[in-house]
């Protein structure tokens, strides 16, 4: 995809300033990006978001920053400075949402309180994402996703009985928040259209964004002082549904629907168990799980993972491999559906990177812009607010900004 010209975005005329750094904030100014909203990001001169240098990095600068920074645009710009805190005031004044993911306090410190930058701007809509939130006795504590996947309780969960529990491999309690931000993003746009014209604050924790997704975790130990325990593969109190062993790989099959259970046991020949009536419910599955699974992994331990997924495929039972970054760019069904899309970085290199999710079809989100070099877009945004070329050239000298 190289960036042709697109018919606007559902957010097109959407104005956004983006403060955060490293995932979180930054993931939710993508997202509003990627469906038409103009997105200033702020950074610190000189080093700029972290995320530039994290992982593995292309002429000096990291992949992943290639897609997290998409449709946005840089101004780099030293908010530790009075000057630069005014800028940002300019900036802010002008928009429709202000994204942070600083630690409490931070925001506060340079003048930027919601209740000051809203008397300037009453519509303004501010997400806040932190580790506990604004408020309650942990707000101070510094917080990063993995944290917030330990105490929202996820991190109990990933990983084998017994044994040290395991991360996923990506930091989803920081996409999780973003997503939950990004709701709250529109839900208070909607609400400022139709119900007054004033804006809030949307305040966005890691740990309660994790703990948000976590089924009924809670309620049953509430109700029966149950406490949901690491499963491996399986999915606890639903059968059956795990990660079976085939003679190349393994497979997960979710074939945990009453009619679906049936079809699965005919294609591996396990009539007998398709027409036990003590079968015939979860209950009774999840009482002899050990014994299906059991079952199921001695027909799929004789098969490649190919004929596997053919012979459940025709039954019409749910199953897949379990994909690397190499399956994922060679599948056709994610080329089919524009979830593998070119893009040419600001160093003139093709990128193959993730499409856009969700899939608007009248309004469709879209890749307008590469992401930006430290600093690109400061002279013409700063422009925008009515500073002259030599106003910008004193304030670069004064290292205000770059």
């Amino acid at each position: 995809m190289n960036l042709p010209d697109l018919q606007p975005g559902a957010l097109a005329g959407l104005k956004v300033v983006e403060m955060g750094q490293l995932i979180a904030g930054p993931f939710a100014g993508k997202t509003l990006g990627e469906f038409g909203a103009e997105v200033i990001k702020i950074e610190a001169p000189g080093a700029g978001d972290p995320l530039r240098n994290w992982r593995l990095l292309q002429d000096g600068t990291s992949v992943w920053w290639q897609v997290q920074s998409r449709n946005k645009r840089s101004v780099a710009l030293d908010l530790r400075q009075a000057e630069g805190q005014a800028i940002a005031k300019k900036l802010i004044d002008q928009a429709d949402v202000l994204i942070e993911n600083f630690r409490p306090g931070t925001m506060e410190g340079w003048g930027m309180d919601y209740d000051a930058l809203a008397r300037r701007n009453p519509g303004l809509v501010m997400l806040r994402i932190s580790g506990y939130g604004q408020s309650g006795p942990y707000r101070d504590l510094p917080g990063f996703g993995a944290i917030g996947e330990a105490m929202g309780g996820l991190r109990h969960l990933t990983g084998e009985p017994g044994r040290v529990p395991v991360r996923c491999g990506i930091s989803i309690g920081d996409t999780l928040a973003a997503l939950h931000g990004t709701i709250g993003v529109l839900t208070a746009l909607y609400h400022r259209k139709v119900n007054g014209g004033k804006g809030q604050v949307i305040d966005v924790a890691l740990t309660e964004a994790v703990f948000n997704v976590m089924e009924s975790l809670v309620p049953e130990y509430s109700a029966l002082g149950a406490v949901r325990e690491p499963a491996g593969s399986a999915l606890p109190g639903i059968a059956p549904s795990n990660a079976y062993r085939c003679t190349d790989g393994v497979v997960l099959i979710a074939g945990n629907g009453d009619s679906i259970f049936k079809r699965l046991m005919q294609a591996i020949g396990r009539d007998d168990l398709g027409a036990d009536p003590a079968l015939a419910d979860n209950a009774g599955r999840v009482a002899r799980v050990g014994e299906l699974d059991t079952a199921i992994e001695a027909w799929t331990v004789r098969r490649p993972v190919t004929e596997v997924l053919e012979v459940l495929g025709n039954a019409r039972v749910p199953a897949g491999r379990v994909y690397t970054a190499k399956d994922i760019v060679e599948d056709p069904h994610y080329r089919a559906r524009d979830m593998i899309l070119q893009q040419v970085t600001r160093d003139g290199h093709q990128l193959e990177v993730p499409g856009i999710v969700p899939k608007l079809m009248g309004t469709p989100g879209s890749v307008r812009s590469s992401a930006p070099r430290l600093g690109d877009d400061t002279d013409a945004v700063l422009q925008e607010i009515g500073f002259a070329a030599g106003d910008i050239k004193a304030l670069r000298e004064k290292k205000v900004v770059a």
